[in-house]
């Protein structure tokens, strides 16, 4: 079977940027700069405005790379506080699908990890500076992460394995928790559809140098379709040690614990039946997923001596896992200890200034695996399928180098080394020896300019190399045998420019824009074969040529009313791909929706009462790369309405309506490749929920 698609011109893409581009600079050019406001406003490029997700603290409006902050006033428009879909609906290019409306997600930038069955890959996520990704690069979870003691976030959009190595081909997000200090004890409960809650208490305080904040929560729910029951407990703690002018020490425990009910896709027919019913080998075989972790961990912060500083973090990470499928039922014990140390050099004098950072990750993970058969409901056969023992690291160096040339012009230069290593141990060796190793290494790069001509307007221009290496997961689902490596899979790797500007007209308008290309080789694509049908496993089997248009608007015409907009255009398409033995030329990549578009209106009506509205859009996606079976696009309608109040001592309190879906579209929340057509995960109709929060 062969299917051809007409391609697009690369260059009508280019042009969109380009003309708004220039239409920008006059735009910015005549602008007057607001009179004052107390709004903080990220994406207008302020200088005031720091990132640190480069690994190195940089002026916003001076990162050459599309990067959006997450604030306040987006975390505090979550229903609910429990998943990143809800924080990251205003970030351009990152797709989020919610796997059961709870707290297990896939996510993608740019398209990078969307085929990843479980987990994130391609994505480096930081947690208060401590990566949450293995050696290889796969984040088995975000479990770790409570949503509701968030304070920023920062997605750093775009290959940047020159900065993180295999795990950033798809861009890094940073994100940070409270700290300790005023108003950052209290609780907060929530309550709503499909059996929803959640309680969380938080106590933190700030004396002289020292601070610190601990919360917990415990959070359940039925989940929209059926077996798809999850329940999670999460504690997680800080304590920062300033040591006046020479630096700072920050503690950090971590423990979780979350169970899920994994219903499984549906075909058409189950669909059309009854959209909340679970797949029927689900049932029958009781899939779920249960995890128990704890990690222990410390960042720091140290001048050494003039213009010269050292960053590192220490961690470890010990946890259980038992996973309930159709073939087996799989118990591992993980043990992943890890750091980083980074020096800098800061030099120069009047406006010529460098930032020199020398830097390297260090990982490494201990996985002892046993699997039996599931004899059905998750019971245990005597059997043994595997008993084998994985152990891996991952080591990175890397150079970076910022260059202040002028006051308005800098260019951001980087370079990298990374090694990873899979070693497995066949404990059963039966009917043969399974062990093997799997080791991987390349050098990326990246370099980026920025052009701020003055404090409302600015441009850059980048260019970055992406390196995915085969992740846990893909490697240990082996279709030769139930246990060793997958030995056939390697690298996949992307590289590409992006040019952007961002800005503000006067104190009303905010804009941030950029336009990408991304061409990857050796993408990863899901398979499965005839005498296991109801696994997942990976290949190298296509590559993918992938323009794009990111767009994040502001529009503040009171002081009152806010109105923010995220759109994506993504135009993503095959050069090759084989699929069931067929191959494709010019088809899309599959659920990735040309259009995305998100509108958030948030109206403060007085010292008390706000309320806001949005709207969710997508545009139809494909199911997998033969562009056959598609599904069609969706506008979802969602509201709030928040009452808060001060009470005496410096308390306030907080309670929120919120609903979702308020005209109960039928939609389809994702698709998966699945040869057997089990490929349609149905997305819940109209849903209500209601939250309290309070500081004292």
């Amino acid at each position: 079977m062969h299917r051809t698609i007409k391609r697009r011109s690369k260059t009508a893409a280019w042009a969109v940027l380009a003309s708004a581009v220039l239409l920008g600079l006059p735009a910015a050019a005549q602008a007057v700069a607001p009179a004052g406001t107390d709004r903080e406003t990220p994406y207008a490029g302020a200088t005031e405005i720091v990132v640190t997700a480069p690994r190195l603290e940089v002026p916003f409006a001076e990162n050459p790379a599309a990067t959006t902050v997450v604030g306040e006033d987006e975390l505090q428009a979550m229903p609910r506080g429990i998943a990143a879909d809800e924080a990251l609906k205003l970030v351009p290019s990152v797709k989020i699908d919610n796997q059961a409306d709870g707290e297990r997600v896939h996510l993608s930038i740019r398209g990078q990890g969307i085929l990843t069955e479980r987990g994130v890959r391609g994505i480096t996520v930081l947690l208060d500076g401590i990566p949450l990704n293995d050696p290889t690069g796969f984040a088995p979870d975000l479990f770790d992460v409570d949503w509701a003691i968030v304070d920023r976030v920062e997605v750093y959009r775009g290959p940047a394995s020159a900065l993180f190595g295999g795990a950033s081909s798809g861009g890094v997000i940073a994100v940070s928790t409270e700290d300790g200090g005023p108003k950052t004890s209290g609780g907060s409960a929530y309550g709503g559809s499909h059996g929803f809650w959640k309680v969380q208490g938080q106590v933190g305080e700030k004396s002289g140098p020292w601070s610190y904040h601990l919360s917990a929560s415990r959070t359940m729910g039925d989940g929209y379709r059926d077996h798809t029951a999850f329940a999670a407990t999460n504690v997680y703690g800080k304590s920062t040690w300033k040591i006046g002018e020479a630096g700072s020490v920050t503690a950090i425990l971590a423990a979780t614990s979350f169970f899920n009910e994994n219903a499984e896709g549906l075909n058409v027919d189950w669909l059309r039946e009854d959209r909340r019913q679970a797949n029927p080998d689900a049932g029958v075989f009781n899939e779920y997923q249960k995890t128990r972790r704890v990690t222990l961990g410390a960042t720091g912060f140290f001048n050494v001596g003039e213009g010269q500083d050292l960053r590192f973090a220490l961690y470890g990470r010990r946890w259980k896992y038992r996973e309930a499928v159709p073939s087996s039922v799989q118990h591992r014990t993980y043990e992943a200890p890890g750091g980083y140390l980074q020096w800098a050099l800061h030099a120069g004098s009047g406006t010529v200034k460098n930032h020199l950072m020398l830097g390297a990750d260090f990982q490494w993970q201990d996985i002892d695996e046993i699997k039996h058969p599931n004899l059905g409901h998750a019971v245990e056969g005597p059997e043994i399928l595997a008993d084998q023992n994985i152990r891996q690291s991952g080591t990175g160096v890397y150079l970076l180098d910022r260059l202040q040339l002028t006051p308005r012009w800098s260019v951001m230069a980087g370079v990298r080394h990374d090694a990873i290593t899979n070693k497995l141990t066949d404990h059963l060796a039966t009917p043969v020896n399974l062990s093997g190793k799997a080791d991987f290494s390349r050098t990326t790069s990246r370099i980026g300019v920025a052009f701020v001509p003055r404090d409302d307007f600015s441009a850059y221009a980048a260019w970055g190399q992406g390196f995915l290496p085969p992740a846990t997961e893909e490697l240990a689902n082996n279709p030769a045998q139930q246990g060793g490596f997958n030995g056939s899979l390697k690298p996949a790797t992307s590289q590409g420019p992006e040019i952007g500007v961002r800005g503000r007209v006067g104190s009303q308008f905010t804009y941030d824009l950029a336009l990408f290309h991304l061409a990857t080789k050796n993408d990863f694509g899901r398979y499965r074969i005839a005498s296991r049908p109801l696994e997942t496993f990976y290949g190298n089997e296509g590559s993918t040529d992938r323009n794009g248009l990111e767009a994040l608007l502001g529009w503040f015409p009171t002081e009152s009313l806010a109105l923010r907009m995220a759109y994506t255009y993504s135009d993503f398409t095959y050069d090759h791909v084989t699929f069931q033995d067929a191959f494709y030329r010019g088809t899309r990549l599959p659920n990735i929706p040309k259009h995305q578009g998100y509108l958030d209106a948030a109206w403060q009506i007085d010292t008390h009462w706000e309320a806001g509205v949005s709207m969710e859009v997508q545009s139809r996606s494909y199911v997998d790369p033969s562009n056959l079976p598609y599904t069609g696009g969706y506008t979802l309608y969602h509201a709030r309405l928040a009452y808060a109040w001060k009470v005496k001592q410096g308390g306030e309190g907080r309670v929120m309506l919120s609903g979702r879906n308020l005209t109960g579209k039928q939609y389809i929340a994702f698709t998966e490749p699945d040869p057997d057509g089990n490929s349609y995960q149905p997305a819940p109709e109209r849903e209500v929920f209601l939250g309290l929060q309070f500081r004292f």
